[in-house]
């Protein structure tokens, strides 16, 4: 299963994240290396939320990663969360849809024939 963990990053977050980020990113590394994250970062203009994906049997390891961030722990993290991401497209999706063919020719808009 896939689920998100969200922060909601405060306003002076880029100001005050290099003191720790090393310790962070070395965190995040782990949890890689343990098969837990797949991928992080930081939302971009504005940057007020970061998302970081994991892969999981429960949101437990996202939920255990938050509480032990030094972002989070430093206040840098205002509020975050973890919401479980029911993927259904991509290589990685958890719950791929069916393969059907794809329509033929071109696609209109509902009710134009």
């Amino acid at each position: 299963m896939h689920y998100l963990l969200i922060y909601h990053v405060a306003g002076d977050y880029l100001q005050r994240r290099e003191a720790y980020r090393g310790e962070h990113l070395a965190r995040a590394l782990a949890a890689v290396e343990r098969g837990e994250l797949v991928l992080g970062g930081a939302l971009s203009e504005p940057a007020d939320c970061a998302v970081l994906l994991f892969q999981a049997d429960s949101p437990e390891p996202a939920r255990l990663f938050a509480e032990s961030d030094p972002y989070v722990v430093n206040g840098l993290v205002q509020s975050w969360e973890v919401r479980p991401w029911l993927t259904v497209v991509g290589r990685d999706a958890q719950l791929p849809l069916p393969r059907a063919p794809l329509p033929q020719g071109p696609i209109r808009p509902a009710g134009e024939d």
